[in-house]
């Protein structure tokens, strides 16, 4: 969880569904389509989108990736088919290997696809595939033909109805960013990514290549509401072969020119780049979450599921018949944070009352929501809500289940929020991320003598293979660079 404000409405996702219908001309082929989004309604949305899209993942700073792909954004944007379109590129501070594009001309790069990715060639290469799901407008067609009976949460994270209602909605309305494409969506922007490529002078066949590793990496489940990359771009089984075919057509087309891989000064810039999951921001250890950076730490039940993101902390029970959601508040006391989310949530006070949290001032309240469904029948959500100020910040506990079944589970949810204190345990305060590493070939060997050389965990040998796009039997030069992870 990171600070910064956590709460978003459903809203801009469901005004999708009041979209007007009209036809377009397609920028890409020319012809016309039935799109419910304008092109200033698909703009508008995705600045809608973006800022859920850093609250719910947030943003990995590295000035010299952003630069690079701030620029190498505009020079293809201004080749592509959508010149007169802003592009808007953020690299997103999630582990998962990922890239996405959402209406308006907003992409995303995950720092776990730039530290998978081997040279530039790679990176444009699907810089142009996203950007040729905006400049042929499948983004926005997909909006188009989305409903809102498919709006879920993302990865299944929260089943429950009263916890979503509650919950931070944020993540609700990811499940529209993660489009799956159609095949014959993925073959044309596979197209574009190739033209594009070849235009600004890098070797489109890298991305290819780069396609071929993700098909051996285990891509098929997402991790922290973040699908990967192949779940959320169909593969045809012929794409390995196509993209090559389509670089040699494109290169054709410019006799004499060599194009440009640039291994060398990619490996510069990742080099230091964090490596999967980032303790710093959040980590579970025998049913604790630790968090350095804020310096608190909390334990919770045996087998509730924990997911954390820099927006919130949910903690679902293994029938998912109730949940805890943990945040941060603008508010500056407990009492203020309390009657806040009281008039945020609709909810109605039955019980309140002040106490000390391991030494830190907070207040208790109990309260419901009751709904009333279309045949009059009523549900009760109720809620137990710790709010807890610790230094200057006021935390947030909401823990929810519904009225038939919130007392079974009070005394877990009391017991979760008040084990809340701070963190004072140097071993967890201290700890660093994994980062990449990148390493010149002291001799010729192959990959597997280098990791020996450099004492690298053998059960990570394929998985720092694949980090490389290489065998293990590979054999490197003497002055060759390669990537390994540590500390």
């Amino acid at each position: 969880m990171k600070k910064g404000k956590t709460l978003f409405t459903i809203s801009l996702i469901l005004t999708l569904i009041f979209l007007i219908p009209s036809c377009a001309v397609n920028p890409v082929t020319g012809k016309r389509q039935i799109m419910f989004v304008s092109e200033e309604q698909e703009i508008a949305m995705g600045a809608q989108y973006h800022p859920s899209v850093i609250s719910t993942f947030g943003v990995y700073e590295n000035e010299e990736l952003q630069n690079f792909l701030d620029e190498k954004g505009t020079q293809m944007g201004q080749l592509s088919h959508r010149p007169n379109l802003r592009y808007r590129i953020t690299i997103l501070d999630s582990p998962v290997v990922n890239a996405f594009a959402v209406p308006g001309g907003y992409l995303y790069f995950t720092r776990g696809i730039l530290a998978q990715m081997n040279s530039e060639a790679e990176l444009i290469g699907v810089l142009g595939h996203e950007m040729g799901h905006v400049t042929a407008r499948h983004t926005a067609q997909q909006q188009t033909n989305q409903t809102i009976g498919q709006i879920v949460l993302a990865g299944g994270m929260i089943a429950s109805k009263e916890i979503y209602e509650l919950a931070d909605v944020a993540m609700a309305g990811m499940q529209l960013l993660f489009l799956s494409f159609s095949r014959d969506n993925e073959r044309e922007s596979d197209r574009l990514g190739v033209e594009y490529a070849t235009k600004m002078g890098y070797d489109a066949n890298k991305m290819a290549d780069f396609f071929g590793v993700l098909d051996k990496m285990s891509m098929e489940s997402s991790e922290g509401g973040v699908p990967t990359f192949m779940s959320t771009h169909p593969d045809p089984k012929d794409r390995f072969s196509t993209v090559h075919e389509l670089s040699d057509t494109w290169q054709a087309k410019y006799p004499g020119e060599t194009f440009a891989v640039n291994q060398e000064h990619y490996l510069d810039m990742i080099d230091g780049i964090v490596y999967g999951e980032d303790p710093r921001q959040g980590f579970v250890e025998n049913n604790t979450f630790y968090h350095p950076d804020l310096l608190f730490q909390f334990s919770f039940p045996d087998k509730w599921v924990l997911v954390n993101t820099p927006a919130q902390v949910q903690i679902i029970s293994p029938d998912q018949k109730a949940g805890i959601i943990f945040s941060l508040t603008e508010e500056n006391t407990p009492e203020e944070a309390s009657q806040k989310a009281l008039s945020d949530l609709n909810l109605t006070a039955l019980d309140s009352k002040a106490l000390s949290v391991n030494g830190n001032e907070a207040v208790e309240v109990l309260s419901q929501q009751v709904n009333q469904a279309q045949d009059g029948s009523e549900t009760v959500t109720k809620v137990l809500s710790y709010f807890i100020k610790k230094g200057d910040r006021v935390y947030v506990f909401h823990g929810i289940s519904n009225g038939e079944t919130f007392d079974a589970y009070r005394s877990v949810l009391a017991s979760t929020m008040g084990d809340f204190r701070t963190l004072i345990d140097p071993a967890k305060i201290n700890i660093k991320p994994n980062r990449i590493q990148v390493e010149t070939a002291p001799r010729s060997a192959t990959l597997q003598e280098l990791f020996d050389t450099f004492k690298l965990p053998k059960d990570k040998y394929n998985e720092l293979a694949l980090l490389n796009n290489k065998d293990l039997n590979t054999r490197l030069e003497k002055g060759e660079r390669f990537k390994i992870v540590s500390k």
